[in-house]
């Protein structure tokens, strides 16, 4: 089965992630195949816009795209498989490449949108999600980080929703997308085949006529759920370092509160840690150096603790592979975590000149 299916209807190219069994997870292929259909229609004249869009299966959950596939990280990183190198390389650039595309891409966000789902997505110039939207950066579950130009997108959410929704990998409806800036319309789910249909079928002669017709498919804005608990976010998420996070929230007595500290205590403090200071640091940085810094922390990852010492592979493992939700996580505990330790995942292994993503701008 071809894993990326592309077609061009007069105007406007299509892209479908056809994954469905899978949730649509990103394979290496997947990400070749995606960037190759942008590069050619990048400068063909007959293309105006390009659709993302995920494929449905009777059956299976509604997905956009589930992130990257976590099975292949954990037997790659175990085999020293040298395709895990190009996938984040060239997922990375792939990021990149949607943020820059000169043309509109039309990200269309119904069901799961997670990792790098929404590192395919959030770029878009038009991103479109539904009643069915779950959009999350839930990296933290597996020990790893929010990757994808996490750091880029995440900093620059309201006040400290970005750390908010790195560290612990909260769920948002398309309500709360919208109110954080990580949506643009919220197009009702059984109206998009029209919206598809009314795009590859009528003359699209500019950017302005694309994002015409999808605000004219657009319903009224879900209501937001998560933006409720702003100002506890901002108090407790704005705290200088993870244990000051921790301690604020446990001197909240609400049952938020004690659901997100519940939820923090499950995850790896050590990637809790570096995710925390990711954030800080991106907030500053272009899109491209924070991809940069990211293609960093990703090798960290893998290479600082090879194999199943790594914390992304036992993460993965007690998620993804032996089920067991039982992680062995290295140091167990916040107050273990050094300021060494996190400041090693930020030495790049590679000079500037080397880096595999030095062509980014």
């Amino acid at each position: 089965m071809t894993m990326v299916v592309t077609e061009a209807s007069r105007s406007i190219g299509v892209i479908t992630l056809n994954r469905p069994q899978a949730l649509n997870a990103l394979s290496l292929d997947m990400i070749r195949d995606t960037t190759a259909a942008l590069l050619a229609w990048r400068d063909d004249a007959d293309i105006a816009a390009v659709v993302l869009r995920g494929a449905t299966q009777e059956g299976k959950v509604v997905a956009f795209c589930a992130g990257g596939d976590i099975r292949f990280f954990h037997q790659a990183a175990l085999a020293g498989d040298p395709r895990l190198e190009d996938f984040f390389t060239e997922e990375y650039s792939l990021n990149h490449l949607i943020h820059v595309y000169p043309k509109p891409v039309v990200a269309l966000m119904d069901g799961i949108v997670m990792g790098g789902g929404m590192g395919l997505s959030v770029g878009a110039a038009v991103r479109v999600v539904t009643e069915r939207t779950k959009m999350a950066m839930p990296e933290t579950r597996i020990g790893l980080f929010p990757d994808v130009g996490g750091g880029h997108f995440l900093s620059r959410c309201p006040g400290h929703v970005g750390e908010y929704l790195a560290l612990t990998g909260q769920v948002m409806g398309a309500g709360d997308a919208l109110a954080f800036g990580l949506a643009d319309l919220a197009v009702p789910s059984d109206r998009l085949p029209a919206l598809l249909e009314t795009l590859c079928d009528q003359p699209m002669e500019s950017a302005a006529h694309v994002r015409a017709a999808i605000a004219a498919a657009a319903g009224p804005a879900p209501q937001a759920v998560l933006a409720a608990h702003r100002s506890a976010v901002d108090l407790h998420f704005g705290c200088s370092d993870l244990s000051g996070v921790v301690r604020s929230l446990q001197g909240d007595g609400s049952e938020w509160a004690r659901r997100t500290l519940a939820d923090l205590l499950e995850r790896s403090p050590l990637m809790m840690a570096v995710t925390l200071e990711q954030l800080r640091r991106a907030r500053t940085m272009e899109l491209a150096d924070d991809l940069r810094m990211e293609r960093d922390l990703v090798r960290r990852c893998f290479h600082l603790r090879p194999g199943a010492a790594s914390e992304t592979v036992e993460g993965i493992r007690a998620l993804a592979v032996d089920k067991d939700h039982a992680p062995h996580w290295n140091p167990p505990r916040i107050d273990d975590v050094t300021a060494e330790m996190v400041a090693a995942f930020f030495e790049s292994p590679w000079p500037a000149h080397a880096h595999p993503l030095r062509m980014l701008h």
